[in-house]
């Protein structure tokens, strides 16, 4: 099966960070929008530049460059000293954010995730996923973010680093020669500094140049590493999304609505696409849920929540949809426009050490039977092979 790959790079991410958590502490100024800087010891002369604004860009500010260097450039500036505690929420805000979208998640660095999508896509796009992923950062945690859009690790994480801010960029195999071939060599992911002078040398100086190379004259100049970058040069890279696999205290799933909806019928449709992926996810880790949760947002950015205890700890997709749908009735006015729908289990314990039940359904062995035989088709042909047709599932 093919692999749908996202990588997920904060904007700016320091000083961007540091912004919200200003705005969100009360503060009114958006140190994005004035000449500004994170960095060290100002006092001490060993402060270098580790994050800048645009304002701060457009005076010739670098990243790297000392302190003083940079009140050169704009005497204006103002200075933040770096705070890895605000660094680490942001950062975890945003991988519980992300979790929404799927459990396979490479946390690369403190403002960089790689994303596999290959199961979790719900008959959706990987460029649509994207859109949402950047759309919700934005409204819900306060900054932004690039994101790469490829089948492998190494073709996404090139793309996101095409221009910014704020951007979406696609980079297939059939879009290396147009998109990426053109740039200098030195713009290639793992590519040391010590590399670039040397194949420059031989007379390599743009990535298509390297592609196009013999790879046994690169594996004889730079040993195993000239075959990996030959292979990367031409978009080959097979390694994994390395993801830390813990079971989850709640797994949760929202979609922002491409056209807001005021229709219950259709708010259960996608309600129902979503508990089948939460559903699907509880089952993987062998998990069993006690307590739902149905999250709204109004076309105004209001949002409503309601959960409900199930009578029973069930993974089955059929009886936490049927306890979603309650709680959506329970909660939903009708007229009212809905721009975003999620669904929450928690409460969630081991399948095998829950408390059996007097009350035990009946029929518990069939609708294990059925989410077994639906979850190893999903396996073998993807996860869109098979899905309900119908929010009225018997």
């Amino acid at each position: 099966m093919e692999r749908k790959i996202l990588h997920i790079d904060v904007n700016n991410a320091f000083l961007s960070w540091l912004a919200v958590y200003k705005l969100q502490s009360g503060e009114t100024l958006d140190i994005r929008t004035i000449p500004a800087i994170i960095g060290g010891d100002e006092e001490a002369r060993r402060g270098i530049v580790l994050a800048k604004s645009m304002k701060a860009k457009e005076f010739g500010i670098v990243t790297g460059e000392p302190i003083y260097q940079a009140r050169i450039k704009c005497p204006q500036v103002k200075v933040f000293k770096g705070n890895f505690e605000i660094y680490r929420k942001y950062s975890n805000k945003l991988y519980t954010l992300l979790l929404n979208y799927t459990d396979k998640i490479e946390r690369y660095s403190i403002d960089e995730c790689f994303l596999d999508m290959t199961e979790y896509l719900m008959k959706d796009t990987l460029e649509n996923k994207a859109k949402e992923i950047s759309k919700r950062v934005k409204q819900e945690l306060g900054f932004t973010v690039n994101i790469g859009i490829s089948n492998n690790k190494l073709l996404a994480k090139m793309a996101s680093d095409f221009e910014k801010p704020d951007k979406i960029h696609t980079l297939y195999q059939n879009e290396i020669q147009t998109k990426m071939w053109g740039l200098p060599v030195s713009e290639l992911f793992m590519l040391g500094k010590k590399s670039v002078p040397k194949l420059q040398r031989m007379g390599i100086k743009t990535i298509g140049d390297l592609a196009k190379k013999e790879r046994q004259t690169l594996i004889k100049n730079f040993g195993k590493h000239g075959n990996i970058m030959w292979e990367y040069a031409n978009g080959i890279d097979n390694a994994e999304v390395n993801y830390k696999y813990e079971k989850p205290k709640s797994i949760s799933n929202a979609t922002t609505l491409p056209i807001d909806l005021c229709s219950i019928e259709k708010i259960e449709t996608i309600l129902l696409t979503l508990t089948e992926q939460v559903a699907y996810r509880l089952r993987q880790y062998n998990l069993v849920a006690n307590t739902v949760n149905i999250q709204l947002r109004t076309k105004e950015f209001v949002d409503f929540s309601h959960q409900g205890r199930l009578d029973i700890a069930t993974s089955n997709t059929k009886k936490i949809f049927a306890k979603a749908r309650v709680l959506l009735k329970e909660m939903y006015k009708e007229g009212t426009f809905i721009r975003l729908v999620g669904i929450k289990v928690d409460n969630l314990e081991d399948r095998e050490q829950r408390q059996l039940s007097m009350f035990e359904d009946k029929n518990k062995e069939k609708l294990d039977k059925i989410d077994s035989v639906l979850d190893n088709l999903k396996k073998k042909y993807g996860y869109d092979a098979i899905t309900y047709a119908s929010t009225k599932i018997k």
